[in-house]
């Protein structure tokens, strides 16, 4: 049986963490007993690390990352790394937010050995219109940067091999703002097996994204000159 690492990122979501938990949870029945749910939770002022820690009492196969970045780039390179370390076969990542189905993960499983890399892809969005214009405009800079071609770069909704994002680990510095973006970069442009399958996504049902777009400006200002590097480093 294969083993599958859940994994999430989580900073201040006391309000959705335990429902978000409690409906992915049963997603690791059927996999192997080493298969994890891994939430890494550093940095919260509120309540969702004790809540984590009793959840931990009901669920035995919950793990927590406590020594990470507080940062939601650096989380997902530490739970990508703890899953490699951990010898998991697949990695399935998604956010702790509550804005993506469980129920659609089934469809990403059964195609678990004919693909490398399967990426959600959202053709609507429940997170407001200018998330989506980023969107649009983060792949179109992959386009003219690294002449790949995606729909969604950056769903926190993916299922990939262990061992393929291995060969690309090294490539980003354990701090790195936005490793999804990369990663589905890397897959594509050399040529893993990769698809993108539609999924929904939906509003927050509670708390605050914690993102806002002057973040999300500042963070793409810096993005730029990190696609120049890696451009100059696929040549």
């Amino acid at each position: 049986m294969e083993t599958l690492y859940i994994v999430m990122p989580a900073y201040n979501e006391e309000a959705n963490i335990e429902a978000v938990v409690d409906q992915w949870y049963p997603i690791l029945e059927g996999k192997s007993e080493a298969s994890r749910l891994v939430i890494a939770d550093a940095g919260s002022s509120d309540r969702t690390h004790e809540i984590l820690e009793d959840l931990k009492n009901t669920h035995q196969k919950l793990q927590i990352l406590e020594n990470t970045d507080r940062y939601h780039g650096p989380k997902l390179m530490a739970l990508y790394q703890h899953t490699i370390d951990n010898n998991a076969d697949y990695i399935f990542q998604t956010d702790s937010d509550g804005q993506t189905d469980p129920g659609e993960f089934e469809k990403f499983w059964e195609q678990r050995e004919e693909y490398d890399g399967i990426f959600g892809y959202r053709p609507v969005r429940g997170d407001g219109k200018m998330r989506m214009f980023v969107e649009k405009v983060v792949c179109l800079l992959l386009k003219l940067y690294f002449k790949v071609d995606v729909p969604d770069a950056n769903a926190p909704f993916r299922l990939m091999k262990a061992d393929t994002l291995n060969r690309y680990m090294g490539r980003l510095p354990k701090d790195f703002n936005i490793p999804n973006i990369m990663f589905t970069t890397f897959f594509v442009r050399y040529n893993e097996k990769v698809k993108f399958e539609k999924i929904s996504f939906k509003p927050r049902r509670a708390g605050n994204n914690n993102i806002n777009i002057g973040k999300i400006f500042k963070i793409g200002i810096k993005a730029l000159g990190d696609f120049s590097r890696f451009k100059k480093a696929m040549k």
